[in-house]
């Protein structure tokens, strides 16, 4: 595989699980409609900063085990891989859907931007998930770990603000769609954990080949 290809299968997951409705992509949607389009992209920033923590960590996190512990890698691997099944599994078997009352969010657009972004980093969750990602996607032959990390934070960031930003800009017909489509979300929930699966299946195939 090459490193292209690595980089689209990260950015497939990524994809996936950004578009998944949750409190990171309501905050947004509160705040934009409650304080504007301004405000709206500010939470979306928010999101985007601290999605990019997430990837330092993760970066870090596997880089680290790579330089001092090489052994201990193939088994992140291999755990990371089941932990990214389970999860897909789960998402597989979900109905997710929104009801239109699960979040509030402040007018003010700098404090839209800590808020998000202390929601996005208070979510243990997304620690573990990145530690489950990242050794499936950053590999020693692509080159120093550190530089793969940076370009997957970046793609992090900007996948997050064009989709949440997106929903901002477009607040009242995203949310109404999302409260009114219980099916979409749904769908939407399932097909990124039947994606999730597959993805940590190749990945695995290919890291331990």
């Amino acid at each position: 595989m090459s490193y292209a290809e690595n980089l689209w299968l990260f950015f497939l997951v990524l994809f996936g699980i950004v578009i998944l409705p949750g409190m990171d992509m309501l905050f947004v949607l509160a705040s934009a409609l409650t304080g504007g389009r301004r405000t709206g992209l500010s939470a979306a920033s928010g999101m985007s900063a601290g999605g990019i923590v997430h990837s330092l960590y993760g970066a870090v996190g596997v880089g680290a085990l790579a330089v001092w512990i090489p052994s201990l890698f193939k088994p992140l691997l291999i755990a990371g891989a089941a932990y990214m099944v389970w999860i897909g599994i789960s998402l597989a078997r979900s109905s997710i859907v929104v009801n239109g009352g699960e979040a509030d969010a402040s007018a003010s657009a700098r404090k839209a931007f800590w808020r998000a972004m202390l929601t996005c980093l208070s979510n243990p969750k997304a620690y573990l998930f990145m530690m489950a990602i990242y050794p499936q996607f950053l590999k020693p032959a692509y080159g120093p770990i550190w530089m793969q990390g940076a370009v997957m934070g970046l793609m992090v960031a900007a996948t997050q603000f064009a989709v949440y930003g997106g929903l901002a800009l477009t607040a009242d017909r995203s949310r109404a769609w999302l409260v009114s489509s219980p099916a979409t979300t749904v769908f939407i929930g399932r097909a990124a954990g039947v994606m999730l699966v597959a993805v940590a299946l190749l990945t695995l195939w290919e890291g331990l080949s």
